[in-house]
């Protein structure tokens, strides 16, 4: 047994939240520890979740354009085809290079990376499990951030060969010919995507009435219109009962349907905290249904110890994991740490791309607020229309009273870049007349985002 090692701070889990948290812990002047089980930092997000994916996403996007946008601009490119381990192994190099530049600011700002699972053995505690041993691990403050993993249905189980969660969809090593996806959630669309400008053909099974639930209704009946055109088979109240494997296949069964043979099941049902065996419950932490429970201000109520990002539930947004992790550890150095929920954008990055913050009209319907809406397509844009992008629209949503911002939805061209403007504007409480009022240069895609705006009040320009 090592001897007891001491700090001010010490952070479980190395993911978005739980790094972003001992950086601004270490700049606050904590003495600060991070721990970590896995042999790179940054977690899901960076190692096989928001960035992997991405880099596959715009290698695929590429070559789609090559395949069937660059004609339209008088380049033509014939036998265009698909290296899918160079694309894979750029990916990879991509993953590497942030996973090195979270260790290079742990070098620089003093924190220490103790590698190994950790377990709380008491408020102040945490016991540490790796290569080397076991350690104790002392905080005088602890900030929890385990992480989500992959939902694993019991009758879909993972064998994470031909049966895969969304980190086995990153490294197929060629194009299949058909996979099938459980689930048309954000992750099941996008890297549906991948494959699909690649070559596959791809079938969607969602259970619900439709993809992307809880999205914005008007965003999601024209994103689904968008994807079928592109290829996708949707199927939307389609409920899958079992999977069996049968060499390189698998028979996908869904009830009232004729099997479906696919090379490939990508299960994509939606994530859970990650929270076993970890200790909480046996130090007094109150969870529920594997979910942390905290105060407003992330506090756990046992001890100094507060809890962060996916493992206290609400949307699995890394951005979200990281904004409580700096409110977290500003709370505990007396400062006000605060996260305005109503201003964490929600974006999937598929073609085109959908994002969204604050409110939706189906929940403002339901709260009985009344509001006033402003949408104004791409198809009238000027910079939409040159790059030949035009399916979409940007819709904002004010108070009917008051002309303040409570929600704005997008589907179309760099909406993830769109939507930071919208964000910026409900986190200062702005009217749509601010943004309305704001001078946009032209022409820009953003030039869709004032037109809305003046939309709230009936006073388009261009439509």
């Amino acid at each position: 047994m090592a001897d007891e090692l001491n700090f001010d701070l010490v952070v479980l889990g190395g993911g978005p939240g739980g790094y972003v948290a001992a950086i601004r812990a270490a700049q606050l002047g904590f003495k600060t520890a991070c721990i970590e089980k896995e042999p790179a930092l940054g977690g899901t997000c960076l190692r096989v979740g928001c960035i992997p994916s991405k880099a596959l996403l715009d290698s695929s996007e590429l070559f789609e354009q090559i395949r069937h946008k660059a004609e339209l601009h008088g380049i033509r490119v014939e036998g265009a085809t698909v290296d899918v381990p160079t694309m894979l192994a750029r990916k990879d190099g991509v993953v590497k290079s942030l996973t090195q530049g979270v260790a290079g600011l742990f070098r620089k700002n003093k924190i220490e990376w103790i590698r190994g699972f950790g377990r709380m053995t008491s408020p102040e505690t945490i016991e540490v499990t790796g290569e080397n041993g076991t350690q104790t691990v002392r905080g005088k403050t602890i900030i929890l951030a385990p992480g989500s993993v992959p939902v694993e249905l019991p009758f879909l189980k993972f064998d994470h060969e031909r049966i895969i969660d969304s980190t086995g969809a990153q490294f197929i090593p060629a194009v299949p010919e058909h996979l099938v996806i459980v689930g048309g959630g954000v992750i099941g669309m996008e890297l549906g995507s991948v494959w699909l400008r690649l070559g596959a053909r791809v079938t969607i099974l969602e259970a619900m009435p439709s993809i992307l639930t809880g999205l914005d209704g008007e965003v999601v009946k024209t994103a689904d219109r968008v994807f079928r055109k592109q290829g996708f088979d949707i199927r939307t109240g389609a409920r899958v009962t079992g999977a069996e494997r049968r060499g390189d296949k698998v028979i996908v069964s869904v009830e009232g349907q004729e099997p479906i043979e696919a090379d490939y099941l990508l299960v994509s049902v939606g994530r859970r905290a990650y929270t076993e065996g970890m200790g909480f419950e046996e130090v007094g932490i109150r969870m529920e249904r594997g979910v942390i429970q905290v105060d407003e201000h992330f506090r756990t109520g046992v001890g100094n110890v507060f809890a962060i990002g996916d493992a206290i539930g609400g949307r699995m947004l890394a951005h979200k994991a990281e904004d409580e992790g700096v409110a977290a550890v500003e709370t505990a150095a007396g400062k006000h740490g605060h996260v305005n929920y109503d201003a964490v954008a929600n974006i999937v990055y598929t073609w085109p791309e959908i994002a969204s913050v604050g409110a939706t009209e189906e929940e403002l319907r339901e709260r009985g607020v009344e509001y006033k809406t402003g949408k104004f397509p791409f198809l009238a844009n000027g910079r939409a229309k040159a790059m030949g992008e035009t399916d979409g629209f940007v819709k904002i949503l004010a108070d009917a009273k008051t002309d303040r911002m409570l929600g704005a939805h997008i589907i179309g061209p760099r909406a993830s870049d769109l939507i930071a403007q919208l964000a910026t504007a409900i986190e200062f409480q702005s009217s749509a007349e601010d943004i309305a009022r704001t001078v946009h240069a032209h022409p820009t895609l953003p030039e869709a985002v004032k037109e809305a705006a003046l939309g709230v009040d009936g006073r388009m320009i261009h439509l």
